[in-house]
């Protein structure tokens, strides 16, 4: 196909045929077209946008472009979750074990940090030993076992994506929401479901700043699962406040043991755990609750950890192994009630303490962060700790405390 052609006919706005983008994509993957090429086939996207046929033909494109995970034959059917992001956001490792209690499989392809919010591997590694990097055969063999996986994308899923994105990511075109959707449900998609749900969240502390631009994006990205024959549904979310009374990798992982095992700390967290979970278990809300007090999806977590070389004695004492040596609290200026605890900057705050990442190549540290957070609505003294700083030194504890002052607003 003529490159230039297709360029211009996405730039004038005409539709792009299912044979065009599959073409396109299948030679940028394979080096036969240039950067510059699809940065400018990118821009016009940007401008011009896709219809939800085109953005559906785009992320097939882009899903076959590597393996697409494989089942035997009559096996249970796969299910998953994804969401956009959050700060606090801690919800699959407790949905994962919890779905993975019911007969079904869950092939959770998990992604690392980005930006303020926190990547479930990187929580997952803060549990000594945990490996989430499984070859196809182990992971199958995973499946088969306890019904459940944890890993994150190998080079061979959605190359095109990752491409892409780098792009993207240096060309002003990270924010297309055609291009959004098709990196995220390309990258869901390839592991083969049957049914996903997605937590599309919006506020302060998410991409998507507004309902309504959350709505549109999970309304395309249901079209797009919809289409490509997946049962898709979607919740939408606030991130205004971060999820839970965490924030930081260890920190955030006790708090879901703490979870599994029955404890009642977290309700906002239980609620959209349950709340996802009903989309797409086939158990009632009442049994998924039974199975997170009785503590079945709390041995399913940790033969899950065991099976990924984990360290599962270590759950119960995690605070203790990824302890920080510097352990201040912020505290309440005056009475009241809690008005705001602003999800980006708690997130901005965790991430300098180390918790996240401000470069690619940044190593994580997965004993930072805070806990103890108040929320929004609950009652404060003057003189009360509003949540306590996990620091690796006093000197990083200081430079967060204004952030984290600011984010909590009293009335």
């Amino acid at each position: 196909m003529h490159i230039p052609s297709l360029i211009e006919k996405k730039r004038d706005g005409h539709e792009l045929s299912a044979d065009e983008i599959t073409s396109f994509i299948n030679d940028f993957t394979e080096g036969k077209l240039p950067d510059y090429q699809m940065s400018a086939w990118a821009m016009a996207v940007f401008f011009r946008g896709m219809t939800p046929e085109e953005t559906r033909y785009l992320t097939d494109a882009m899903m076959n472009s590597g393996r697409v995970l494989e089942y035997p034959k009559n096996s249970p059917p796969k299910i998953d979750k994804h969401s956009t992001g959050g700060v606090g956001d801690k919800i699959s490792l407790v949905l994962a074990p919890l779905l993975a209690c019911d007969e079904v499989w869950v092939p959770m392809i998990s992604g690392r940090g980005l930006g303020i919010t926190g990547g479930t591997l990187d929580k997952l590694e803060s549990i000594p030993g945990f490996n989430v990097n499984l070859d196809q055969k182990r992971a199958l063999k995973q499946l088969e076992q306890i019904h459940v996986f944890m890993i994150g994308q190998t080079s061979d899923i959605c190359p095109a994506d990752k491409k892409l994105y780098a792009l993207r990511d240096v060309t002003g075109t990270v924010a297309s929401q055609p291009l959004i959707v098709a990196s995220i449900m390309s990258k869901k998609l390839a592991e083969n479901l049957d049914r996903l749900v997605l937590d599309v969240k919006f506020g302060n502390g998410a991409f998507m700043k507004t309902r309504k631009e959350a709505k549109q994006l999970a309304e395309s990205m249901t079209t797009v699962g919809q289409g490509m024959g997946v049962k898709t549904s979607y919740l939408l979310n606030p991130m205004e406040e971060p999820l839970g009374r965490a924030v930081g990798n260890a920190l955030e992982v006790a708090e879901c043991v703490e979870i599994l095992q029955g404890g009642s700390g977290a309700e906002d967290v239980i609620k959209t755990v349950l709340d996802l979970s009903e989309k797409i278990s086939e158990s009632s809300r009442d049994e998924l609750q039974k199975r997170l007090k009785d503590g079945s999806a709390w041995k399913k977590f940790a033969s899950l950890v065991y099976a990924q070389d984990g360290d599962a004695t270590a759950l119960e004492k995690l605070k203790d192994i990824q302890a920080a040596p510097v352990v201040k609290s912020v505290e309440a200026k005056a009475s009241g009630k809690i008005k705001t605890m602003t999800a980006e900057s708690i997130g901005r705050a965790s991430v300098m303490l180390g918790a996240g990442r401000q470069r690619a190549e940044d190593k994580i540290d997965f004993a930072v962060g805070l806990s103890a957070i108040k929320k929004v609505g609950e009652k404060v003294e003057k003189g009360e700790p509003l949540m306590f700083v996990h620091a690796r030194t006093e000197k990083a504890f200081e430079e967060v405390r204004p952030i984290l002052e600011k984010a909590a607003q009293i009335e």
